[in-house]
């Protein structure tokens, strides 16, 4: 049944990508965008816990037969990525540009994302990767949303390509080493020496990366995100990140052998540094962005890379032989990508509708919480809450987990294990505090602050799409203990144990045992109305005092709230001085006068901060490809006895190995 489903939904994608490149019916291509994810969603419930069998399709590659074949945890990241795509697809783009384009783009991106899922041959998993991509470019460059969108489209395509040919290179080694590019038969790589299973995970790592965001390659997502979209934003950060962390977890804890203890523990060491290093970095970014999309980019990145972290600490656990750990840290990263596509998407489609209602995207006061229908409020409060890690939000229990088991890292044998486990929890603390202010930020500044700017309203459409989101994650932090259930079977395919059962007790939450911590986000959902009683108690009891009321004092200045408001960069100035190491803040004033230098008629003030790789990884790089591309411009001199001499001389290289 979910074989049939899913064929169905990319029949739907092909049809809407072909309306899309025809421009005709855009409407209706549009609704095949959302049905074909309803479908997708539908075929993920069909298929869990079991997973799907394998289907051959009609064709082959490098004489394979080409099988389609939906793992559980592949069912269980597409469904929730899904689903904000279903309701991206239908709102579409709030640009006024280029909506065929848009949905040709998003068509084919979904398209790719199922064959990363699905597909078990190595070269057309490498097509549906680049499909991913162009989709993804495509959607961006349709929107014209930015004025030079070239350039951040660019620089994202060359460091996914880059990643797609350390993808290339892995996919040729197993295939060297297995004989075959069909990945079904690659169960475990086979024997072969330390260095090259080190070689190909972290070919892995860099590959799947790219796409996910960790260091260095989380610098394409600001410029890139921040040139289209929150429904572009709403793919990129669900459906199309989660086929990557599958990517990844099928190739660093399937392919690669867990009899190679030493092997896994150090590539899990580089996994979890790597990972928590990189959710610093883009938690303390995002925190200091001021537009909707570079931040909520910057956030998406962020948890990815926790999530890598997980997998990371997972490897370590398996080295060592508790695989009750191993598993444990490996759904934790599952469900902290499931709950994030739900509220980054919500969040996503929220600035779309401050885009409409402002003209921009930017992190000011809209009032839009108290102007918007309350729908609208619910389903983003939610969604801004399970980002920040609050109770009873998904995002909470993710999170909680994830510091249950960086606690478990006593368990492991070797010091250095035991010690990146101890650090690897302390930068997790950090980059959960920020995140926590970040939202904070977002949603207060973003939403609550009050304007006198005259704004439009929140569509119906997009308030019912929001709120749906925000309530579906709050359902999977309700639910937990049901949903664990559905990835037992997807934990003992993999780890020979039931370790997804023995994270409940009940409606209680624990880290495979209740003797050592204990959360329940069902019963707290049961018991919040009850203590939201004592301060509703109080507010009563206080009504037959009259409250007193008296304007703020603001230094012998007139009352203009909305001067001396808080605003984005006052929010999270001091942070980025106390962190100004990492964040290098730039700022820089210019003086427009008449003529003479002391009569200024404008005085303009700009503030960034640095990129903390771009000078010193790809401001290099950049350097050498055009200096490079300068001495071999004499190829294009379009001198015809030059080009002879080359001949000439390739004729006789030719010629001297010939003999040789």
């Amino acid at each position: 049944m979910s074989n049939e489903l899913v064929a169905v939904a990319v029949l739907a994608w092909i049809v809407a990508a072909l309306l899309g490149l025809a421009g005709r019916a855009i409407l209706f291509a549009r609704l095949l965008l959302g049905v074909g994810s309803l479908l997708g969603i539908a075929a993920a419930v069909a298929g869990l816990p079991d997973g799907v069998a394998g289907t051959s399709l009609p064709t082959r590659l490098a004489g394979d037969t080409v099988t389609f074949q939906l793992a559980p945890a592949a069912l269980w990241l597409m469904g929730f990525g899904l689903v904000p795509a279903c309701f991206a697809g239908l709102l579409a783009t709030p640009s006024p540009h280029g909506q065929a384009g848009w949905v040709f783009g998003a068509a084919i991106s979904l398209i790719g994302a199922i064959g990363v899922f699905g597909l078990q041959h190595g070269a057309a998993f490498l097509i549906a990767w680049e499909l991913m991509s162009l989709g993804g470019a495509v959607m961006l460059l349709s929107e014209r949303l930015a004025s030079d969108v070239g350039r951040p489209v660019l620089f994202m395509l060359g460091l996914l390509e880059f990643g797609a040919v350390a993808l290339l290179l892995a996919v040729l080694l197993i295939s060297s080493s297995e004989g075959s590019f069909d990945f079904r038969s690659v169960t475990e790589i086979g024997s072969s020496s330390p260095s090259f299973l080190l070689a190909i995970g972290i070919l892995l790592l860099v590959g799947f990366g790219a796409k996910l965001g960790v260091l260095p390659f989380f610098e394409w997502f600001p410029n890139a995100y921040g040139a289209g979209s929150g429904a572009t934003g709403a793919f990129m950060s669900g459906v199309v990140m989660n086929a990557a962390f599958f990517g990844l977890s099928r190739g660093l804890l399937q392919w690669l052998p867990a009899s190679a203890a030493d092997v896994s523990s150090a590539l899990g060491i580089i996994v979890v540094a790597v990972g928590v290093v990189s959710a610093i970095l883009t938690a303390l970014y995002a925190f200091q962005e001021e537009d909707w999309r570079a931040l909520l980019s910057f956030s998406s990145a962020e948890n990815a890379s926790v999530a890598v972290a997980m997998l990371g600490a997972s490897m370590m656990f398996r080295a060592d032989g508790h695989a009750d750990l191993a598993s444990l840290a490996w759904v934790v990263g599952l469900l902290h990508l499931a709950g994030h596509a739900l509220a980054k998407g919500g969040l996503f489609l929220t600035a779309d509708s401050v885009y409409r209602a402002a003209g921009d995207y930017l992190i000011a006061h809209t009032d839009l919480l108290r102007r918007g229908h309350w729908v609208f409020g619910v389903g983003s409060l939610f969604a801004a809450m399970s980002l920040a890690a609050m109770p009873p939000q998904a995002g909470f229990v993710s999170e909680w987990f994830v510091f249950q088991t960086v606690f478990q890292g006593f368990h492991l044998n070797s010091l250095t294990g035991r010690l990146v486990m101890a650090i690897a929890g302390a930068g997790l603390a950090l980059t959960a505090a920020v995140a926590f202010a970040t939202f904070v930020k977002v949603f207060g500044i973003g939403l609550l602050g009050r304007t006198s700017r005259s704004l439009s309203d929140v569509s119906a459409s997009s308030s019912a799409a929001i709120g749906l989101l925000g309530v579906a994650v709050l359902v999977l932090a309700i639910g937990m203990p049901r949903w664990l259930d559905g990835l037992d079977s997807a934990v003992a395919a993999l780890f020979d144990t039931h370790a997804a059962q023995s994270m409940h007790d009940g409606l209680l939450l624990v880290p495979l045992t209740a003797k050592f911590a204990f959360i329940s986000p069902t019963l707290l959902v049961v018991m919040m109305p009850i203590l939201a009683l004592v301060p509703l108690f109080f507010v009563l009891g206080s009504r037959r005092y009259a409250i007193r009321r008296a304007p703020v004092w603001y230094g012998g200045l007139d009352h203009d709230p909305e001067r001396v408001s808080t605003t984005a960069l006052t929010f999270s100035n001091a942070l980025r001085t106390f962190y100004s190491f990492v964040y290098r803040p730039r700022e820089e004033t210019a003086h427009e006068t008449n003529g003479a230098r002391y009569f200024v008629h404008r005085l303009v003030f700009t503030h960034d901060v640095a990129p903390f790789f771009g000078p010193y990884v790809f401001r290099p790089l950049t350097q050498f490809v055009v200096g490079l591309a300068e001495r071999l411009s004499v190829f294009q001199s379009g001198h015809l006895n030059m080009y002879l001499a080359f001949i000439g001389g390739l004729l006789a290289i030719i010629l001297a190995i010939a003999l040789l």
